[in-house]
Order: structure tokens, then C-alpha cells, then sequence
């Protein structure tokens, strides 16, 4: 079964642009993914096009095959985008694999170890308490949710005094669990905008009284040893790994003891096939995984395959955009997405139709600037 052909599609999942692609076999067995919007995407149909050349004719369903080959094609490692194109021929391959066998993908990575996935909202801002209590209920009434994940910033980070932005965090999340079912859980996304390790433990300790399900990425991921730091520090959950790319990475990290939850995101670190080597590396180390996922209903679909098959699998971010091109994805009831066993591939239907028009927005990441002038992270 050999790969016949590669086409990309310009669309979008809420706000973001979004690159699709369809990768087709000459018996017609199609796959489909979608591709992280790193940026500058507009660049992704070009390199994707590079990259089928070099695999064109290659058996279809032999994803991990194509994978190594396509790691070992460039001298150098390929970076944000390069990995990300990678990971979405991965996923497409390996959509295609499992519909010529008939079965889900989580039947070739060993079968499923659970019958359904845990679920988080991303709600990634930090909203006044009556307008967070309105909208988890909505949510708890429709999809079951009783696990979230906010912004620990209730003012501009970059134009506050940072004992303030310390202070009003733990009055505020004092309150989201006063006025939240105490079964529920909250996760707090910091979005890597810190660079002093001092401070994302001032945020951590903040946190600490009302037990958070985690503090995600309060730093920035390039210097190891400070998450080892802040992790010897904290009393709270340390989360991270959206910015990191390979199982090599994940592996300094945890041997650092720098993390108690990794979040690799399946369409960022060479798609499934390196997914399930980072899992394996934290299955090691004793820490589960609770794998980033802002993205489609397609990235859903991916990553629910692999928590089906992961054991140390914890939890899912979860985020709500409906899209014409996707009739039927993974929604959410009582908080957890069901496993579909009768449905072979990812499980879920491309509505090509939908796709005849390219439905493209342009989006630009803000810097925020302080009050010197400077930039900062955001």
C-alpha cells in the first residue's frame, strides 16, 4: 500500500489558522491530521510538499518506518515547524494503517487500557468568579466537566508589581474553590511568561493552600536546572513539556526531577510514533502524562488514541471549537470521551466538502511590552 499523494488544505479551528493534510494510497485509503500552527504557517503547504517528495511510494502503513526516515533525512534537527509537518504525515500514516486493517490506532499500540479519557477544559483566562461560576456550570451541564484550567494572572503580569499579581492569585483561587463543587479541580497555566525561578515558586506557593491539579510551565523550558530548582521548592503539581520536541528532552527532564506531569503535545514532538517514546521515558520516572492539546478535532482524535493505549496516561486538554469539515468528533459526556471500538483510524469523518473553500485567518502572537519599553515573554 504505497503513498500515492499529499494535499493540504488552508483552514481554521476558532480564531487560529490551521493547515489540514490528506495523505492518499493508490488502493484509495486515506489519513488525515492536522498541523500545530507554530507560525509562520503559510509555510507548511511548501515543506509539507519537500517532505512527500521524499516519501512518495513508501508503504502507507508502515508510519514509524516513514518517521525514522524522515528524522534522518536533514543533518539537523528540524525544529518547530520541520516537527511539526513530521508529526503530521506521522498521524495521517498512521489514520491510513489502521483503516487497512479495519481496526482504531489504538489497536496497533497494543490495544486500549481504558474505555474512555479524562478530560479538561482550557478556559485560559482568568475571569471574575461569577462569570467562571457561570461558565464551568454551562459546561458541567453539557459535557460532564469537572476539571479546568485558568490563567493564574488577574493583571498584567508585565506591568504589576509581582508580589500583587502573588497576592491577587491566591485571593482568587481561594474563591474559585469556595464557589466550585470541592470535588472539582483547577489547573493553572502561567504559559511560561516567567524567567526568575524565584518567582514561579511564589506562584506555586500561592496555589498551595487550595490544592491545584497543577501549575503548568511558570518558566520558561530551555534551562533544565531550574526546573529542577523550582520543583525541590514547590508543594504544588509542576507541570511542563509543550515546548519541548523530542524524547531526548523529556528525558533530561525527568532525569532532572523536573517535573511531576509531563504535557508533550502530540502534533509538536514527531507525532504518535515519538509520543509513545515520551511516555514510556515518564512511565520510567513514575509521572504520568497530561499531553498539551489546544488544537481540532483531529489533534483530539490523536491524542485519544493514545491515551486509550498509555497506561501512565492522566488526563486530556480539552478545547470546544466547532468546524464545519469535522461532523462527528470526540465530544465530551460526564467529562470523559468515549472510545468508538467499531470505527477503524482515528474514528472520526473529514467532510471534504467543507473543504472546497480555504477558510484562512491570519493570526499574529502579541509581545507585551513594560513600561521601560522592553519586551517580554508572553
Amino acid at each position: 500500500m504505497r503513498i500515492q499523494s499529499l494535499q493540504t488544505f488552508l483552514q481554521r479551528v476558532g480564531d487560529r489558522p490551521r493547515v489540514l493534510v490528506k495523505i492518499s494510497t493508490e488502493e484509495g485509503i486515506d489519513g488525515w491530521s492536522e498541523v500545530y500552527n507554530h507560525g509562520p504557517d503559510l509555510a507548511y503547504p511548501p515543506l509539507l510538499d519537500y517532505l512527500f517528495d521524499q516519501i512518495k511510494g513508501m508503504d502507507a502503513r508502515s508510519p514509524s518506518r516513514v518517521n525514522q526516515f524522515l528524522l534522518q533525512s536533514c543533518r539537523f534537527p528540524q525544529g518547530a515547524l520541520g516537527l511539526a509537518a513530521i508529526s503530521a504525515i506521522d498521524h495521517a500514516l498512521w489514520d491510513i494503517a489502521a483503516k487497512a486493517m479495519g481496526v482504531p490506532v489504538y489497536q496497533l499500540l497494543g490495544g486500549a487500557v481504558r474505555d474512555r479519557v479524562r478530560v479538561y477544559a482550557g478556559l485560559y483566562s482568568a475571569p471574575d468568579v461569577k462569570e467562571l461560576r457561570e461558565t464551568t456550570a454551562a459546561l458541567h451541564e453539557r459535557f460532564g466537566f469537572t476539571a479546568f484550567k485558568l490563567s493564574p494572572y488577574r493583571t498584567e503580569l508585565h506591568r504589576t508589581r509581582f508580589g500583587l499579581v502573588v497576592r491577587e492569585l491566591g485571593e482568587y483561587f481561594g474563591q474559585v474553590r469556595e464557589s466550585h463543587p470541592a470535588e472539582w479541580e483547577f489547573a493553572f497555566d502561567a504559559h511560561a511568561c516567567l524567567w526568575e525561578p524565584r518567582q514561579a515558586i511564589d506562584l506555586g506557593a500561592a496555589l498551595a493552600p487550595n490544592q491545584p491539579l497543577f501549575l503548568e510551565e511558570p518558566l520558561r523550558p530551555e534551562h533544565i536546572p531550574a526546573w529542577s530548582r523550582i520543583r525541590s521548592a514547590l508543594t504544588v503539581p509542576l507541570a511542563t513539556g509543550e515546548s519541548l520536541y523530542s524524547p531526548h528532552e523529556f528525558l533530561a527532564l525527568l532525569g532532572s526531577g523536573g517535573a511531576d506531569i509531563v504535557q508533550p503535545d502530540i502534533c509538536v514532538v514527531g507525532g504518535l510514533t515519538q509520543m509513545v517514546k515520551t511516555a514510556a521515558i515518564a512511565d520510567a520516572h513514575y509521572v504520568p502524562v497530561a499531553p498539551h492539546n489546544p488544537l481540532g478535532p483531529l489533534a483530539t482524535a490523536a491524542n485519544v488514541h493514545f491515551a486509550a493505549a498509555t497506561t501512565n496516561f492522566s488526563i486530556l486538554e480539552y478545547k470546544l471549537d466547532d468546524v464545519s469539515w469535522c461532523p462527528d468528533p470526540y465530544l465530551p459526556a460526564d467529562g470523559y470521551l468515549t472510545l468508538r471500538p467499531d470505527r477503524p483510524g482515528w474514528g472520526i469523518e473529514i467532510d471534504e466538502g467543507a473543504l472546497a473553500t480555504d477558510d484562512w485567518v491570519t493570526w499574529k502572537r502579541k509581545v507585551p511590552v513594560r513600561p521601560d519599553g522592553s519586551t517580554a515573554w508572553m
